[in-house]
């Protein structure tokens, strides 16, 4: 079975390609057969993928929203078990089409109050698309508050939402930007580095809810499960706490 992770959020700025670059490298050490799709005109991908040759995981840009289903249907087809979508900034139909496609969207946002807000519209298609997502605070301050203010605002609502904040926080250090240059991952540049420690442990808690949704895919029949994506984001107290996020905002 293969699996999709979807990477979107409307500010830019945010760390979705090297995060997407990271998880893609973390995955594969740990046995996934990895393929990256990049929508993002931008093109942070690709240019990795120059600087790392041959070397898996392989990236394909995609510029047409119905080439990604299709695409998506040819890894699976070939025995890749989880492809990772990096999209653009902002919201267009090539992001809405890969959200459709996701088992898990990951909203990366810097840990300041701001980026949480800019990232409200983003949530909002992944819930109106019946996805499951979390956010993940990244690029955090290695000391302050911020991070915590951040969970903060997730949360003020409904205490709830902590529970589609992916753990840990990735801080920011040169690592990442550093094993982009060199086109790797972060854990094959430092592999005993911080850096690489929190992406080892964040893939970790991805493939924890990856697992717990084919679980419940498992259990559901098709009738049920279209009801449960009506009334889940993650899980079902936390749509129910996010509706008041979004009221808030």
């Amino acid at each position: 079975m293969m699996r999709t992770i979807v990477l979107a959020t409307q500010k830019g700025g945010s760390g979705k390609s090297t995060l997407a670059m990271g998880l893609a490298v973390a995955a594969q050490q740990a046995g996934e057969i990895v393929r990256l799709i990049e929508t993002d005109p931008q093109g942070t991908l690709s240019y990795w993928q120059s600087c790392r040759g041959l070397a898996e995981p392989l990236v394909e840009p995609i510029q047409q929203p119905a080439d990604i289903a299709r695409r998506l249907d040819a890894f699976a087809r070939g025995g890749v078990t989880l492809a990772v979508i990096d999209t653009s900034s902002g919201i267009n139909e090539l992001t809405r089409a890969a959200i459709e496609q996701a088992d898990l969207c990951l909203v990366p946002a810097r840990p300041c109050v701001a980026d949480i807000i800019a990232s409200a519209p983003t949530v909002k298609i992944i819930r109106a698309s019946h996805r499951r997502f979390a956010f993940v605070l990244n690029q955090a301050p290695h000391r302050g508050p911020r991070a915590s203010e951040a969970a903060n605002a997730l949360c003020h609502n409904d205490r709830d939402l902590a529970d589609v904040v992916a753990k840990p926080l990735v801080t920011l250090r040169n690592d990442h930007q550093d094993a982009l240059a060199a086109g790797l991952g972060v854990t094959e540049f430092h592999a005993s580095g911080k850096s690489a420690s929190e992406i080892r442990l964040l893939w970790q808690w991805v493939e924890t809810r990856l697992i717990e949704g084919d679980e419940s895919r498992m259990r559901l029949s098709p009738r049920t499960e279209r009801h449960s994506l009506r009334t889940n984001a993650v899980a079902t107290s936390a749509n129910e706490a996010s509706s008041s996020w979004d009221a808030g905002l």
